[in-house]
């Protein structure tokens, strides 16, 4: 029996009695579809095709994307006029306001956090968030991370993460959190990933991920980040599609290896460890169904109401509504999903709902004047202090920083993600990378890359030759003070792990010239590249791409300001030589 007084949902009469009044009077099929949140991926607002969606799915949550601040406001609003029952809006705020529309304020990733002193920053993130998110109607955040950092492979969680070190995770997820409910108290927090990423190289959009930590081990360090928050008060816990083969076979004795699941399908995880072992009663919900993670183990038709069944209340995005609906249907007919797990899970679903004051339309229907918070100075301001507390150093070996005052001549090197599409037309990063670089002095001779030739001069062999070409040593020492090797990749649902990729084999942009002259690198995204270029005896992290934190690295290039971020160790990559 869940009590719907004690934590998270600290229920009064009233909103229990809201609670069971509402699902006295459900449906089954308002039942399942509460189980449901459902995507909307593509931009507009039809109100027919949004009332569709409720009247033929019933479903619990809603999450957008692909959608400017208006057209959000317009969908979550409607959205809720239209439902019977309150609906849960998703955001998804890694790094600030722009997780909930395009134009929302990116304040810092949480690597960028968790390098800074203090949890300011972590604060100011779910702040914004928190904010932005409100202000289109979005109640539940997907956020925070509170993944711990272990492996320098997986590039997944490299930014998402704040630490290796789970006291560090906690002390800034509390801070994010606490953002959050400052910034609105009827909004849910969701911790992510459970039962942890971080720790093998591989990304669950691809493949079933696998924590191989030891139980004790787990326990010191995921564990102890769950524990705390759950005691804390936390609403609600996004499952991955995460094995925990260790704590698997402690909880079942002679649990053979083809029978440990992800923790999205693993009864033994999430009855035994999440709800009796940890005391978390709170809404549990999957990380997105599209994911192979899930797929990579069952059905479809197995692992929807599979999901439900192992203790999962809630089911992240829908493939065929009808189909997926079927699926429960036909799990609870042949008794592979009880009906009393089902009123369970609806249950912690409307206690949440209750919980935010969602049957107050006040509450669940921001004023439009909401809006004009996102993007503002004061928001944008949070950013800067961010890259000005956080950016860091990671080694300057031979002591080139701060660049002497007579170094003005710039050899830049931009590495971005490989393009994929015909359509590139070059990266805008590198053109506000120049941009900043002039505004600040200096005189910049950019290294093309074979994608900038071939959409200057379309396919031709010339652009090869010309990429190998890397000219007389002494002539190009003559003209350049300092060589800056700027990389900015990205890879999300792609490959399981992102490397440097030079545009072309035997290319100019290789740093030859690292003993010719001095030579910094500087990332706007991954902190592990030093295992591509670990002979560079400068290494800077700047934890993002947009203008301002690429301006204040560069100022701290030349000395304006100090750089006050520190780099976890496993930026290292596990080798001697990227410390030299």
């Amino acid at each position: 029996m869940i009590n719907l007084r004690e934590k998270p949902f600290y229920l009064d009469d009233k909103q229990i009695k809201w609670v069971n009044d509402v699902f006295d009077s459900m449906t089954l099929d308002e039942k399942i579809g509460q189980l449901f949140v459902v995507l909307k991926a593509n931009p507009g607002v039809d109100e027919k095709q949004l009332k569709d969606i409720v009247d033929n799915v019933h479903n619990g949550g809603f999450r957008w994307q692909n959608q400017d601040m208006e057209g959000a406001y317009l969908q979550n609003t409607t959205m809720q006029k239209i439902s019977r029952i309150p609906q849960l809006i998703a955001a998804n705020c890694d790094d600030g306001g722009n997780g909930a529309v395009p134009n929302g304020t990116f304040v810092a990733t949480a690597v960028e956090c968790g390098a800074g002193v203090g949890t300011d920053n972590a604060y100011h993130v779910g702040l914004v968030a928190g904010r932005e998110a409100s202000a289109i109607g979005a109640n539940w955040m997907f956020n925070p991370v509170v993944d711990v950092y272990k492996n320098w492979r997986n590039t997944i969680v490299n930014t998402r993460a704040y630490s290796d070190n789970p006291e560090t995770v906690l002390a800034n997820a509390r801070a994010y959190i606490k953002g959050i409910k400052d910034a609105n108290h009827n909004m849910a927090v969701t911790a992510k990933h459970f039962p942890g990423d971080g720790v093998e190289e591989l990304d669950q959009h691809l493949a079933l991920g696998v924590n191989n930590l030891s139980v004790d081990d787990w326990e010191a360090n995921f564990g102890y980040v769950y524990r705390n928050l759950i005691n804390d008060g936390l609403e609600a816990i996004m499952v991955g599609h995460i094995a925990l083969p260790e704590y698997s076979k402690k909880l079942v004795p002679g649990i053979e290896d083809k029978d440990i699941k992800p923790a999205t399908l693993s009864p033994e995880l999430l009855r035994g460890l999440l709800r009796e072992n940890m005391g978390f009663n709170g809404v549990i919900i999957t990380d997105a169904s599209h994911m192979i993670g899930m797929a990579a183990v069952a059905k479809r038709s197995d692992y929807v109401p599979g999901a439900i069944a192992a203790g999962c209340d809630m089911f992240l995005f829908m493939n065929d509504q009808k189909e997926d609906i079927g699926y429960v249907k036909a799990a609870l007919k042949d008794g592979r999903l009880s009906e009393t797990r089902l009123d369970e899970a609806v249950l912690r679903i409307l206690a949440l709902k209750a919980h935010l004051h969602l049957y107050d339309e006040s509450v669940r229907i921001p004023t439009h004047d909401n809006l004009s918070i996102i993007g503002c100075e004061e928001h944008k301001k949070y950013s800067d202090v961010a890259a000005e507390e956080c950016i860091t150093l990671v080694k300057d070996t031979k002591k080139f920083l701060p660049l002497a005052k007579d170094k003005k001549r710039c050899y830049l090197v931009y590495v971005g993600s490989c393009p994929n599409s015909k359509a590139y037309n070059g990266d805008p990063t590198k053109n506000v990378l120049i941009e900043e670089l002039e505004n600040a002095g200096f005189v910049v001779d950019a290294c093309p890359s074979f994608y900038d030739l071939e959409v200057e001069n379309g396919p031709n062999f010339m652009n090869m030759l010309r990429m190998m070409d890397k000219g007389n040593t002494e002539d190009f020492k003559k003209k350049h003070d300092f060589a800056l090797i700027v990389i900015n990749v990205k890879g999300y649902a792609q490959e399981n792990w992102v490397r440097v990729k030079w545009s072309c084999n035997h290319s100019c942009e290789l740093p030859w010239y690292n003993e010719e002259m001095p030579t910094i690198a500087m990332s706007l995204n991954y902190t592990n590249h030093l295992i591509d270029i670990p002979q560079v005896h400068t290494m800077i992290n700047a934890y993002s791409s947009t203008r301002n934190h690429i301006r204040i690295a560069i100022e701290k290039l030349v000395g304006k300001s100090e750089f006050k971020g520190k780099a976890q160790d496993n930026v290292f990559c596990d080798r001697w030589d990227t410390r030299l």
